[in-house]
């Protein structure tokens, strides 16, 4: 008896000994970074896609039909307005034109007899006159007979007759010049159109059409296209929902008006550099699209250095300024059935509390309200907390917690 006596009461030291063991210390409040809430001036960013073009885009396109027998320029280089691009094959177009010439000479060589045909008839016209002249006193004195002077008459209105169709065939040889001249001249115009010229002064773009291939006007893809990129345009889409933010938030009584007030404008390139020009809002283009519920807007960017093509994409960042705009970090709020939180800390005390957000730049959020100045809020390590948690403030440097913040993508 006494045995287990003995064993019972070792066996429940242990156990003790073991639930002593397990058991933890009782934990402390919870450190957590803090932080003021600032005042701040801050510049926010509305980014849209864009798409920059050339401030004139021309199509190169062949007048005449015909095969490049010549491609007098590259791809990418500039050339100037009138600058040969390429030449058409002419052998034809030179036969006719010798062939047109030659009915020049035609219509000139029957202007020459026509003109020798008008001499005669007034010659004969002239003849038939003095003709004329000479018998009517005779025959107002009855010395001849009326008969003489009446066939001298019919002589003459025969040969005035006559004048009259030398002159109209003048005239028609004439037009006939008028015309083989026109035709002349048409034939030469095609031998220039045999040489394609740049339209306007610019870059050259892809040339899709090379030596043997047969192009002609109506072609539906052009030779080439030529850029004037000295200035850029940049468009971007706004949907209708924030048009109608900019017509209310933007200062002005009229769009043109509202336009003018918008500050500058920067551009992202494709690989996350800003552009070094800034550029200026200038047109509305156009309506809404029915189809896309969206309107265009035209930006407008110098390009001294020429590093910007047609065809560059990129995004248009639009600013937007808040003065004394209440700040925290990111990282110090958080998001829940959508409404966004922070933890202010009230006596060593962590309590939620549910902020406005206007915007988020560069790592804070602008809060509307909720908040007030000088207020103290977890600046990190959120996650966990619950409200009414005792804690350990540490206070941090606004900055550095900003700063420290990374994106995830």
């Amino acid at each position: 008896m006494q045995k287990r006596i003995i064993i019972f009461t070792l066996a429940a030291l242990a156990i003790t000994s073991c639930k002593k063991k397990d058991e933890k210390p009782p934990q402390g409040p919870k450190g957590v970074a803090t932080v003021k809430v600032e005042t701040r001036n801050v510049t926010g960013y509305t980014e849209f896609p864009a798409s920059i073009q050339g401030r004139v885009n021309n199509e190169v396109r062949a007048k005449i039909q015909g095969y490049i027998t010549q491609v007098l320029v590259d791809e990418g280089q500039y050339v100037s307005k009138g600058q040969p691009l390429f030449r058409l094959e002419t052998n034809t177009l030179n036969q006719a034109a010798i062939a047109a010439n030659a009915g020049v000479g035609a219509a000139r060589s029957n202007v020459s007899a026509a003109d020798a045909n008008v001499k005669a008839a007034q010659s004969a016209v002239n003849v038939a006159q003095v003709e004329v002249s000479k018998l009517r006193p005779l025959v107002e004195k009855n010395i001849i007979s009326s008969v003489q002077l009446q066939t001298a008459q019919a002589n003459l209105s025969r040969a005035q007759a006559q004048l009259q169709q030398a002159i109209a065939g003048r005239q028609q040889a004439s037009a006939g010049v008028s015309q083989a001249q026109a035709n002349y001249q048409g034939v030469r115009e095609n031998i220039n159109y045999s040489v394609i010229r740049s339209p306007i002064s610019g870059i050259l773009g892809k040339i899709n059409m090379r030596n043997g291939s047969l192009v002609g006007p109506a072609d539906p893809t052009p030779i080439s296209t030529v850029s004037d990129t000295s200035g850029l345009y940049a468009y971007f889409s706004m949907n209708e929902r924030e048009y109608l933010n900019f017509l209310k938030n933007s200062y002005g009584a009229t769009v043109p008006e509202k336009l003018k007030n918008m500050p500058m404008v920067e551009l992202v390139l494709a690989n996350g550099d800003v552009y070094a020009e800034k550029g200026r809002i200038e047109a509305v283009t156009g309506g809404i699209d029915a189809a896309t519920g969206s309107i265009q807007f035209r930006v407008s960017l110098p390009n001294p250095e020429k590093l910007l093509n047609n065809g560059n994409s990129g995004t248009i960042r639009v600013p937007k300024a808040y003065s004394n705009a209440l700040v925290v970090p990111e990282s110090a709020t958080y998001e829940q059935q959508g409404l966004v939180y922070v933890y202010k800390v009230e006596k060593d005390t962590a309590k939620t509390a549910v902020i406005d957000v206007i915007d988020r730049v560069g790592n804070m959020v602008i809060i509307k309200e909720g908040v007030k100045k000088g207020e103290t809020v977890v600046a990190q390590g959120i996650g966990g907390l619950k409200s009414g948690a005792p804690v350990k403030p540490k206070p941090a440097n606004f900055d550095e917690i900003v700063n420290a913040i990374k994106p995830i993508f």
